[in-house]
């Protein structure tokens, strides 16, 4: 994107979320298909490649000026989807290498390292995603926006930051023949 893009002050908002809004389409399926198994060797270069190409409709929202939704409170978009079948087909795929370690932020000195799951990530991230894209299939453009923005400052936007970094590293160890250090015990169940 070049430098007269980003300050376009005549672009049209709704051409930008029909961007936004088929980039996190297209990463919503190819994970969900991913998440079938139905290739388990080549998940984990898939799912790098998806979470980088999401990562950059994340860097577009964020480049942006702030979204303002039209209405002050969010309309009510339903039940929020359980997410435990899908995050439990990753886990499934990724074992015995979901668990990582991830420096939360990295601007707090001396910050521990914390564990995470790619599983869990990859199921918090689609359902933010597909929170949005409620309000953007029901014409609430606007708050669709909003939201994308909103959470990929907050919640997806750094935890598939971490998921890239951590699918990047097991893509290089795989690819190397590195094997894996023990994990020393590293759980986030304990």
């Amino acid at each position: 994107m070049s430098d007269a893009t980003l300050h376009d002050t005549h672009q049209d908002p709704g051409d930008f979320a029909v961007q936004v809004a088929d980039q996190i389409e297209s990463f919503l399926v190819a994970v969900t298909e991913v998440a079938k198994g139905d290739e388990p060797g080549s998940a984990i270069p898939f799912l790098l490649l998806e979470v980088s190409q999401l990562l950059l409709a994340g860097g577009r929202l964020g480049a942006h000026e702030d979204f303002v939704p039209v209405e002050r409170y969010e309309p009510d978009t339903g039940p929020e989807p359980d997410m435990d079948d899908l995050r439990e087909r990753f886990a499934v795929l990724l074992d015995p290498a979901d668990v990582y370690s991830e420096v939360f932020d990295p601007y707090v000195p001396r910050s521990e390292p914390v564990p995470h799951r790619i599983s869990d990530d990859l199921a918090d991230i689609i359902a933010d995603l597909r929170h949005g894209m409620v309000h953007y299939r029901a014409g609430r453009v606007s708050e669709a926006l909003w939201w994308w923005q909103f959470s990929y400052f907050n919640t997806w936007g750094p935890t598939a930051s971490a998921a890239l970094r951590a699918l990047q590293s097991l893509l290089t160890h795989i690819r190397t023949e590195s094997p894996l250090e023990e994990l020393n015990g590293l759980d986030t169940d304990a």
